[in-house]
C-alpha cells in the first residue's frame, strides 16, 4: 500500500480516500478494497482530534457527495461489508484477525460517511445515494433498491449472532454506533420524527424478525458491562507496502477511549466524564434507548417498546400469550444486580424508569425483592447530589421512587430495612437509621433545595405524592425524619406568612395609588397553601394509621405546637387540622401532668403510654392518600430530546457539531 497516513490532518490527501471519494467507479471485486481496509491509525484521544477528524471526513464525503451519482462507489463499499459479514461468524470461530480487522474497517468507513450524509443531506436523498449504480447514473435498479435495508438488517445480525470475543469486540460497538447514527437524523429536526425511512425499516420488512433478538442482545451487553480487551490484544503491525490509514479509530479501544463531548441542554449540566468501564454496555444502552422511544408507525406500534414492555424472567415457566409479539425472557436477577450498580448514570436510571413503568414483570419482581435498599439507596444519592445531577436525570430518579411507593408492601418494608453509616449524608452523622426515614429525609431535602432554588411546581408534586404515598404506613420514624417533617412545615409556614404580608401591603399600596398595578400575590399564596395542606394530609395520614409507631413525630410536633395555631381556624386547613389539634391538646395535657423538667427520654415514655389511651375513634378518619404516577399526553416529546441530549453526551467514539444540532438546545455553560 502506498504511503501511510500517520495524523488526521493527513486524511484529506489520502490517495485511497481521494480514489473512493474520486470521479473513478470502482468495483466492488477490485483490490483496491483490500489495501483500502488494511489501514492502521493511532485513536483520537482528546475532543480537539475528534473535531479534527470530522472536519477531514467532511472534506471527503463532500467529494463524494459529488461524485457517487456517477461511480456509485458508496454502493460498492457496502457490498464489499456485506459479502464480509457473511464469513464473519466463521472467522471468529477461527480467529482470523485480518479479515475481521479489514471488516470492521469497512464499517467504520460506512459508518463516518453515513453520519456525515444524515447531517448534510434529506433521507430522501441519502437512500438515492445508497441505491445508485455505475451503469445508470442517477438512477436504480430493483437489485439495489433496499440496500440501505439490507445493510440495518445486516448490522442487528452482527450485533445478535456474532460471538463477543476479543477480535470481535470492537466490530460489535461499531455495529452498534453505526445503528445510532442510523437514527441521528432525529438530531437535526427540531420536531419529532414521526415518519422516516429508518422507521419504516426498523418496524416492518426483513428487519422485524430480529426485534426481540437484538433488544435482548442489548440489554444482556449492558448487564455483563464486558470491558474492552486489553492495549494491544489485536492491533495489527502494519504492512510491509506502508499499512493503511486510520486503525482503531472507531472505538478507540486499543489505545483508549475517546474523550466525550459534553451537552449543556435540556437542563443538564456539563460534566467532565469519566472514562467508561464498558464502551460496549454502554453504546447498547443508548441503542435501547432510541429504540424504545422511537414513535409508533401509522398502523403499527413500536415493536423494540413492546419486546420490553413483555419480557420476562427465565425463571417464569409460563407461556406467552399469543398476543403478545416479540416477546422473551432475560435473567432478572443479573439485570436487577446490574441496575443498582449503574445508577450512576443517566441512561441506567431511565432505564430502569422505563422498566418498571413499563414492564409489569420486572416491577412485580423488584417489588419483591428482599434487598431492595440495593436498587433504593443509588437513587437517593442522585437525588441527594440534586446540585450536581441534571434535572432530568433528577426528575427520573424522583418518579422512580414515586412508582414504588405506589406499592404498600413496598412501603411497610422499608421501615424493616435498618441502614448504618451512610457516608454520603452529610448534614447529620447517621449511624442507624431505616431506609424509609432515611428515603423521607432525602426527598424533603430535595423540596426545600427546589423551593430556594429552581422553584418548581412538577418536582415539588412528585415529592410530596412520594412522600403522601408512604405516611399511611410510617415506623419508627428517625428522631432527625420526624424533626425534618415539622421543619419543612415550619419552613413553609414561614413562607405562607412573608406571601401573605406582602399581598397586604401590596393591596394597601395599590388603594393609594392607582398608577401601577400591583403583583399578583394570589397565585402565589395558593401554591404555597396547596404544598401546606398536602403536608398536614401527611401528617394526618401517620397519625391516624401509624400513631402508636411513631413517637417521635408526636414528640417533634409538641416541640413546634405553636407552629399549627394559625391554622386551626384557616379555612382551607381546619377540617384536616381536627386530628392533629386533638393528638397536640391529649399528649400536651398528659405532660402538663407530669410536671416540669421532663428528660426527651420521660417525654418520649409518656407519648408512648399516651397513645395506649388515646381513644382512636376520636380521631376522624379521611380518604386515603394514594397517587399514582401518569406519563404526560405526549410522552415523546420529553423523552426523545433527552435520550438524544444522553447520545450525544454519552456515545463513545461519536461526535456531532453543536451547531448541527436542532432537536435540543445547546447550554454555554
Amino acid at each position: 500500500m502506498g504511503s501511510n497516513s500517520s495524523r488526521i490532518s493527513d486524511l484529506p490527501q489520502n490517495e485511497y480516500l481521494k480514489k473512493l471519494s474520486g470521479t473513478e467507479s470502482v468495483s466492488e471485486n477490485d483490490p483496491f478494497w483490500n489495501q483500502l481496509l488494511s489501514f492502521s491509525f493511532p485513536a483520537p484521544t482528546s475532543s480537539t482530534e475528534l473535531k479534527l477528524l470530522e472536519e477531514a471526513t467532511i472534506s471527503v464525503c463532500k467529494s463524494l457527495v459529488e461524485n457517487n451519482p456517477r461511480t456509485g462507489n458508496l454502493a460498492a463499499l457496502i457490498k464489499v461489508f456485506l459479502s464480509r459479514t457473511k464469513e464473519l461468524k466463521l472467522s471468529a470461530e477461527c480467529e482470523n484477525h485480518i479479515f475481521i480487522w479489514q471488516t470492521h474497517n469497512a464499517l467504520f468507513i460506512i459508518c463516518c460517511l453515513l453520519k456525515i450524509f444524515i447531517c448534510e443531506m434529506s433521507e430522501e436523498e441519502l437512500h438515492l445515494h445508497f441505491t445508485y449504480e455505475e451503469k445508470s447514473p442517477g438512477s436504480y435498479s430493483s437489485d439495489s433498491e433496499d440496500l440501505l435495508e439490507e445493510l440495518l438488517c445486516c448490522l442487528m445480525q452482527l450485533i445478535t449472532d456474532t460471538p463477543l470475543l476479543d477480535i470481535t469486540y470492537e466490530i460489535s460497538l461499531e455495529a452498534i454506533s453505526t445503528m445510532v447514527v442510523f437514527l441521528s437524523c432525529q438530531l437535526f429536526h427540531k420536531e419529532v420524527l414521526r415518519q422516516s425511512i429508518s422507521h419504516k425499516y426498523l418496524m416492518r420488512g426483513p428487519c422485524l424478525p430480529y426485534t426481540s433478538k437484538l433488544v435482548k442482545t442489548l440489554l444482556y451487553n449492558f448487564i455483563r458491562q464486558e470491558k474492552p480487551p486489553p492495549p494491544g490484544s489485536h492491533v495489527f503491525p502494519q504492512q510491509s507496502d506502508g499499512g493503511g490509514l486510520l486503525y482503531g479509530l472507531a472505538s478507540g479501544v486499543a489505545t483508549g477511549l475517546w474523550t466525550v463531548f459534553t451537552l449543556g441542554g435540556v437542563g443538564s449540566k456539563a460534566a467532565a466524564s469519566p472514562e467508561l468501564p464498558s464502551p460496549l454496555a454502554n453504546q447498547s444502552l443508548l441503542l435501547l434507548l432510541v429504540l424504545a422511544n422511537l414513535t409508533d408507525a401509522p398502523d403499527a406500534p413500536n415493536p423494540y417498546r413492546q419486546a420490553i414492555m413483555s419480557f420476562k424472567n427465565t425463571q417464569d415457566s409460563s407461556s406467552f400469550p399469543s398476543s403478545i409479539p416479540h416477546a422473551f425472557q432475560i435473567n432478572f436477577n443479573s439485570l436487577y444486580t446490574a441496575l443498582c450498580e449503574q445508577q450512576m448514570s443517566d441512561q441506567a436510571t431511565l432505564l430502569l424508569y422505563t422498566l418498571l413503568h413499563q414492564n409489569s414483570n420486572v416491577r412485580t419482581y423488584m417489588l419483591a425483592r428482599t434487598d431492595m435498599e440495593n436498587l433504593v439507596l443509588p437513587i437517593l444519592e442522585i437525588l441527594y447530589h440534586v446540585e450536581e445531577r441534571n434535572s432530568h436525570h433528577v426528575y427520573m430518579a424522583l418518579i422512580i421512587l414515586l412508582i414504588l411507593t405506589e406499592d404498600d408492601g413496598f412501603n411497610r418494608s422499608i421501615h424493616e430495612v435498618i441502614l448504618k453509616n451512610i457516608t454520603w449524608y452529610s448534614e447529620r452523622v447517621l449511624t442507624e437509621i431505616s431506609l424509609g426515614s432515611l428515603l423521607i429525609l432525602v426527598v424533603i431535602r430535595t423540596i426545600q433545595y427546589n423551593m430556594t432554588r429552581t422553584r418548581d411546581k412538577y418536582l415539588h408534586t412528585n415529592c410530596l405524592a412520594a412522600l403522601a404515598n408512604m405516611s399511611a404506613q410510617f415506623r419508627s420514624l428517625h428522631q432527625y425524619a420526624a424533626q425534618r417533617i415539622i421543619s419543612l412545615f415550619s419552613l413553609l409556614s414561614k413562607k405562607h406568612n412573608k406571601v401573605l404580608e406582602q399581598a397586604t401591603q401590596s393591596l394597601r399600596g395599590s388603594l393609594s395609588s392607582s398608577d401601577v398595578p400591583p403583583p399578583d400575590y394570589a397565585q402565589d399564596l395558593n401554591v404555597i397553601e396547596e404544598v401546606i395542606r398536602m403536608m398536614l394530609e401527611i401528617i394526618n395520614s401517620c397519625l391516624t394509621n401509624s400513631l402508636h409507631h411513631n413517637p417521635n413525630l408526636v414528640y417533634a410536633l409538641l416541640y413546634k405546637r405553636d407552629l399549627f395555631e394559625q391554622f386551626r381556624t384557616h379555612p382551607s386547613f381546619e377540617d384536616i387540622m381536627q386530628n392533629i389539634d386533638l393528638v397536640i391538646t391529649f399528649f400536651s395535657a398528659r405532660l402538663l401532668q407530669a410536671g416540669a423538667e421532663l428528660s426527651v427520654e420521660r417525654v418520649l415514655e409518656i407519648i408512648k403510654q399516651g397513645v395506649v389511651a388515646l381513644p382512636k375513634d376520636r380521631l376522624k378518619k379521611f380518604p386515603e392518600l394514594k397517587f399514582k404516577y401518569v406519563e404526560e399526553e405526549q410522552p415523546e416529546e420529553f423523552f426523545i430530546p433527552y435520550v438524544w441530549s444522553l447520545v450525544y453526551n454519552s456515545a463513545v467514539g461519536l461526535y456531532w457539531n453543536p451547531q448541527d444540532i436542532q432537536l435540543f438546545t445547546m447550554d454555554s455553560s
